[in-house]
């Protein structure tokens, strides 16, 4: 490259799927091409709009479950959009042990890895709701300061993701949680039914899973769209947020911790917040009083804007209240995917 091809009409494109080999041994100090690079690209996954349209003729709850079993990762979109019955894919991939995506994340561990169980011990530990350093490396039963190395890790291959309150200056209280929504779900709930899925109950675990603990789990991943949605549709808020992501903290008023879905904040002293709301009834005034309470906690923002996000749409009280007042915005998940 640095002689005989220097002056040819000549360009080498690598491609790999293993993050760790391409920036390690492709692109990293140590190897012959450090330095040569003209160009890089890493590939992200879909957004959860881009991942409906691989069942553009689904409803919307179905595209926004197809997001939070795959994320956005394209061949796990094409596995699961295979037949117009979403459900019946999830089971054949996830719940029997010939499916796809059965082993997938425990596979790409040890394939991007070493030491891959003491990863697999700080992803269980995570997924069952531990989210400090503290608390994980217990959970994991290992060392502070070799779990912070292991969490870096992960970091880098974008599995899991450190996450502090915005506008949190200082960079502190910062808590871990798993990123990727096929990690998610697998370590959720394929990894502690792998017995029963192995003895072919399948079906069960699944039926389970709905009636006791899908609905709060897409809710989880309800929150991140509507991120993404802000994010996708920043040219058209009425501000511009230099930082957008959950809030949680103490109100010193009610001496009590609080949580906000969704906070932006501008250069601007300009701020918007967001409630997501994944539940079969209409989302109603107790939710949006609430929130305008909560933003309260924000004394040094004099402007603000308030984004609600519902599954099931609004009330008749909600709608007419946001008509009378411009700085309310009304999403619906229909809305989502226009």
């Amino acid at each position: 490259m640095d002689h005989t091809f220097r002056d040819k009409n000549i360009m080498i494109i690598l491609c790999g799927s293993s993050m760790s080999f391409m920036e390690n041994q492709v692109l990293g100090y140590n190897s012959p091409l450090y330095g040569r690079r003209t160009g890089q690209i890493k590939l992200l996954p879909f957004d959860y709009q881009l991942a409906g349209e691989f069942i553009k003729e689904q409803d919307p709850i179905q595209k926004m479950l197809l997001f939070a079993v795959a994320d956005g990762i394209p061949q796990y979109l094409k596995y699961l959009a295979k037949s117009n019955c979403l459900e019946d894919e999830i089971l054949d991939n996830f719940f029997e042990t010939t499916g796809h995506l059965f082993e997938e994340p425990s596979s790409l561990l040890k394939q991007e890895l070493r030491e891959p169980a003491n990863y697999f011990s700080i992803l269980t530990a995570i997924s069952l709701g531990k989210s400090r350093l503290n608390e994980i490396a217990t959970g994991a039963g290992i060392e502070n300061t070799t779990c912070s190395k292991y969490l870096k890790s992960l970091m880098d291959l974008r599995i899991i993701e450190r996450e502090i309150p915005v506008g949190n200056e200082q960079k502190k209280n910062g808590i871990y949680r798993i990123s990727d929504n096929c990690f998610l779900f697998w370590f959720r709930f394929i990894n502690k039914n792998m017995t029963n899925i192995e003895f072919g109950n399948g079906r069960n675990v699944w039926e389970m899973i709905k009636e006791k603990h899908l609905s709060t789990y897409m809710g989880v991943i309800f929150e991140k769209a509507s991120q993404q949605y802000l994010l996708k549709h920043i040219a058209t808020l009425p501000i511009i947020p230099i930082e957008i992501g959950r809030w949680w903290g103490n109100n010193p008023i009610k001496k009590c911790q609080e949580e906000i879905d969704i906070v932006g904040i501008s250069c601007e002293k300009q701020a918007l917040f967001g409630e997501c709301k994944w539940k079969n009834e209409k989302l109603d005034m107790d939710v949006v009083e609430e929130l305008i309470r909560k933003s309260q906690l924000f004394s040094q923002y004099k402007e603000k804007y308030y984004y609600f996000f519902s599954k099931s749409g609004f009330t008749k009280s909600v709608q007419e209240y946001a008509t009378a007042h411009s700085e309310i915005f009304l999403i619906s998940l229909e809305d989502m995917y226009r």
